[in-house]
C-alpha cells in the first residue's frame, strides 16, 4: 500500500481547508457588520463557499470511500488510531452538516440561496423566524466545533512530525518535484 494519500486527495484536502478557513473568517468578520449592502454581499459570497465546500466535501467523501488512506505507523496505540480515525469522520461529518445547517436557517429566515447569484437552491424549511434563529446557533455551534476539532487535528500532526518524528504529516502534504 503507498504510505501517501493520493494527488487528488492532497488537492482536495487542502483546498477544503483553505475554503473553511476563509469561509470561517469570512462568518466572523461579517456577522458583526451594520445591514448594508456589503453585509447583503458578504453573506452571498458566504454562502456560495459554503454550497461549494459542500459540493467538494462529496468528492472528497466519495474519492475517500474508493481509496484506502495510507495505513497510520504501526508505533501508533490503538486507541489513538481509533481516535483518529474518529475524529477524521468527525471533520467530514462536520463538512456536510454546517453548510447543511447555513442552507436550513437562510430558509427559515426567508433569504433563498442562489449560488454565484446564477442557480437558485431551493428552500428546505418555510419561513419560520424562531426555527431560523434557533438554525443560526446550531450552525454557529457546528463551526466552532469544527475549529476546535481543526485546530486539534493540526495540533495532531505537528505532533506526529516534530515529536514522534513520522510520516503523518508528510504523506498529506503536496510532493516537490526532485530536480
Amino acid at each position: 500500500m503507498n504510505p501517501r494519500y493520493t494527488s487528488t486527495a492532497i488537492a482536495l484536502h487542502w483546498l477544503i481547508a483553505l475554503g473553511i478557513i476563509a469561509t470561517f473568517s469570512l462568518g466572523l468578520y461579517m456577522h458583526e457588520l451594520q445591514l448594508s449592502p456589503t453585509k447583503l454581499k458578504l453573506y452571498s459570497w458566504h454562502k456560495w463557499a459554503g454550497v461549494t465546500l459542500f459540493m467538494l466535501a462529496l468528492i472528497r467523501l466519495g474519492w475517500r470511500l474508493t481509496h484506502s488512506a495510507p495505513p497510520l505507523p504501526a508505533s501508533m496505540p490503538p486507541l489513538l488510531r481509533k481516535a483518529a480515525n474518529a475524529a477524521h469522520w468527525a471533520l467530514y461529518a462536520l463538512m456536510f452538516a454546517i453548510p447543511l445547517s447555513g442552507w436550513l436557517m437562510s430558509s427559515a429566515k426567508g433569504f433563498q440561496t442562489v449560488w454565484f447569484g446564477v442557480l437558485p437552491l431551493p428552500d428546505l424549511l418555510a419561513k419560520d423566524k424562531a426555527l431560523g434563529d434557533a438554525l443560526k446557533e446550531v450552525h454557529e455551534t457546528l463551526n466552532f466545533t469544527l475549529l476546535a476539532l481543526v485546530l486539534a487535528h493540526t495540533a495532531a500532526a505537528l505532533k506526529h512530525h516534530f515529536i514522534d518524528r513520522d510520516s503523518v504529516l508528510t504523506r498529506m502534504l503536496p510532493q516537490r518535484s526532485k530536480s
